[in-house]
């Protein structure tokens, strides 16, 4: 997985509990996650069209650091599927902790807002380096 995203924990972004809100931590896998499918896209038109369970798995307090990590699963003719994983991160000792961990599906649009194919280049790039990985 490739680090996409870094985060620093607010006090104004936890609950009354005192932990960071999961709203918060959606808002910030979808922005990572728009950012890294427009870069493996070749486009900065992607919107998201879906995403999977969601199970947070541990707590977030303020001035942790969050970090986000994706890994492209697939492409479709219009689409890009990756898996992002949220991690707790600690800068005393370098371990992580994984928060959640999600599939989101993002579409490239043109600007009227409808489906647009992705570069069969790109996609043919992805399938090569696939095929390195497991032949390795």
């Amino acid at each position: 997985m490739q680090l996409i995203s870094t985060h620093f924990v607010k006090t104004g972004n936890v609950g009354y509990h005192g932990n960071l809100f999961g709203g918060t931590l959606l808002s910030w896998l979808d922005e990572a996650g728009a950012a890294f499918a427009a870069e493996k896209c070749g486009s900065p038109r992607m919107v998201t069209v879906k995403i999977a369970e969601v199970i947070f798995k541990k707590p977030c307090r303020p001035g942790q650091i969050i970090k986000i990590y994706g890994q492209v699963m697939c492409y479709g003719n219009t689409s890009i599927t990756m898996r992002l994983e949220a991690r707790r991160h600690s800068p005393y000792n370098a371990s992580q902790k994984v928060v959640c961990t999600t599939d989101m599906t993002f579409v490239r649009i043109d600007g009227d807002g409808e489906a647009v194919p992705i570069n069969e280049l790109i996609k043919k790039e992805f399938l090569e380096q696939q095929a390195e990985i497991q032949c390795t």
